[in-house]
């Protein structure tokens, strides 16, 4: 196993280059769901190695429910400077878990309340809510969702602004892109490496849905003119977990990019260019991450076994 155990707990610094670069020259779909996929295996592979890590350093604690035999010298030359190692991962895997498990939680609970509070409201797709306060999100649930937005909001804009805050916010919901910031949450949470694609996937994400709104009401003028006017006088939304029009971010990188050329939909970039090195790095990053924490799991697999007595 050696030092392999170690490789996709540093691997995702390999994909920091993509991170920037895909924001600036892919398409908002192809570098959502390149950076997702990346950001998701290897946060797996890491989470399965501090696994193993933690298991030679629990077999190493006095009155531990393992097998003796997997404290024996054997097991612990697998890792390099496994009294170290072996216990550092113990916390490190307990802070990941609860993590993990406090973002999943805050999520479900921002939901539900945002549900509850829609519950006397009539089942429609769009919900207008007679609030002061301007702000439009997508909720996702059910079958297709709904896109809540306030009276004062639509004040704000005019009526070709108003359908390009529509077709954003549905967007969304068609695209299901909660699932991909949800996941890339997840991963950061795994490893902290990971967090500049975590903030690449949220700013792809709101491009992604800016384009199919552009596309759906045919000007994207309107639809930088809605985000521009939505951004000055939106204080944000009460559930930040969700994404709407005027989410925090660069609101003038998305403008700016608006009020350019469409992006090419390629969906992969070419190879000798910064953008396709940096692509195929992550790439190459997640492939070595994963054969890393294979090879790590089915070595441990082996000298657990043999040092387990039948």
């Amino acid at each position: 196993m050696g030092v392999f155990v170690f490789l996709p707990l540093v691997l995702p610094l390999t994909a920091w280059p993509i991170a920037r670069l895909a924001e600036l020259h892919l398409h908002p779909r192809t570098a959502t769901r390149l950076l997702t996929a990346v950001a998701v295996v290897m946060a797996l592979c890491s989470t399965v190695c501090l696994g193993l890590l933690m298991v030679v350093g629990t077999a190493q604690l006095p009155g531990n429910p393992l097998p003796d035999g997997w404290s024996d010298p054997e097991v612990r030359e697998a890792v390099p400077y496994d009294e170290v190692a072996g216990k550092i991962a113990i916390p490190a895997l307990l802070a990941v878990v609860l993590a993990c498990g406090r973002t999943l939680w805050r999520h479900s609970r921002t939901h539900r309340r945002a549900h509850r509070a829609l519950a006397g409201l009539p089942r429609t797709e769009v919900v207008v809510l007679p609030d002061e306060a301007p702000y439009a999100y997508a909720l996702p649930g059910g079958r297709r969702g709904r896109v809540m937005v306030t009276t004062a909001l639509l004040s704000c804009l005019e009526p070709a602004e108003r359908r390009a805050l529509f077709a954003h916010e549905r967007a969304h919901l068609a695209r299901r892109h909660h699932r991909f910031l949800i996941a890339v949450q997840l991963a950061a949470r795994a490893n902290p490496f990971l967090r500049p694609l975590r903030t690449a996937v949220s700013y792809t994400a709101e491009r992604w849905a800016d384009e199919d709104a552009a596309q759906a009401v045919g000007s994207r003028r309107a639809v930088a003119t809605a985000i521009g006017k939505a951004a000055l006088v939106s204080r944000g939304t009460p559930v930040p977990t969700l994404a709407g029009l005027a989410a925090p971010g660069p609101v003038p990188r998305r403008v700016a990019a608006l009020l350019g050329p469409a992006p090419a939909g390629r969906s992969w970039p070419p190879v000798f260019t910064s953008v396709g090195l940096a692509a195929w790095g992550a790439a190459a990053g997640a492939a070595a991450s994963a054969m890393s924490s294979a090879n790590s799991a089915v070595s441990m697999f082996f000298i657990l076994h043999a040092a387990t007595p039948l």
